[in-house]
């Protein structure tokens, strides 16, 4: 498909902004009717280069704190959960703060009965850290998960990188995702419609797909 090549294009296209912008890409699809639940997506995908800005990731745990603190951007102790019930406003806060939480397992039902009713609707219930996995393990691999959605509309959009990221690194992104993607629709490549790259303010290019 010529993902570097593109990508190349797209950033001498592109003018130089104040900020760092994101590499994003739009996967067009068709063939999908989205009013069949099974058709929906909603699934992460670990970037194999990571996204140059990593997600921010709390860990919710009660034994594994010592470990957790090596590691995570926010550790929650169980004697906290209670506090963080009764400030509405400060869980509000770290659940926009925060891209993803991961929780002890034998903590799970009371995360989902005390904190659920936050988490949830933004997308970030824990997930779970099952025994004897190494809590750095799952912390790294969540920082350079994304997530890849597809619901109301046939399409799905997403960031693969940063621009200050080498652009072997981002066409790399952009093709495990591509490939990943594929392999979740009910007919593979014939689903999908149309591929652009682009940076955030930059002008659209599309792949030859």
């Amino acid at each position: 498909m010529g993902f570097l090549e593109k990508i190349k294009e797209a950033r001498e296209k592109s003018k130089k902004r104040k900020f760092t912008q994101s590499w994003d890409i739009s996967i067009n699809l068709r063939g999908i009717d989205l009013r069949k639940p099974e058709s929906r997506l909603n699934l992460e995908f670990v970037l194999p280069e990571g996204r140059g800005k990593e997600n921010k990731v709390a860990v919710i745990t009660d034994s594994l704190e010592a470990e957790a603190k090596k590691s995570a951007d926010l550790v929650i102790k169980k004697s906290e959960i209670d506090s963080l019930v009764k400030n509405k406003k400060k869980l509000k806060q770290i659940a926009n703060e925060y891209d993803f939480f991961l929780g002890e397992v034998s903590l799970m039902p009371v995360i989902g009965k005390s904190l659920g009713l936050v988490l949830g609707p933004r997308g970030k219930m824990p997930k779970p850290i099952p025994p004897k996995i190494s809590v750095e393990h799952l912390v790294k691999r969540a920082k350079k998960t994304i997530k890849v959605v597809l619901k109301e509309s046939p399409v799905i959009h997403t960031s693969i990188g940063t621009e200050d990221m080498p652009e072997e690194k981002v066409a790399k992104n952009a093709e495990a995702l591509f490939d990943f993607v594929v392999d979740k629709l009910p007919k593979g490549r014939n689903n999908i419609k149309s591929v652009f790259i682009k940076l955030t303010m930059g002008k659209p290019i599309k792949l030859e797909v």
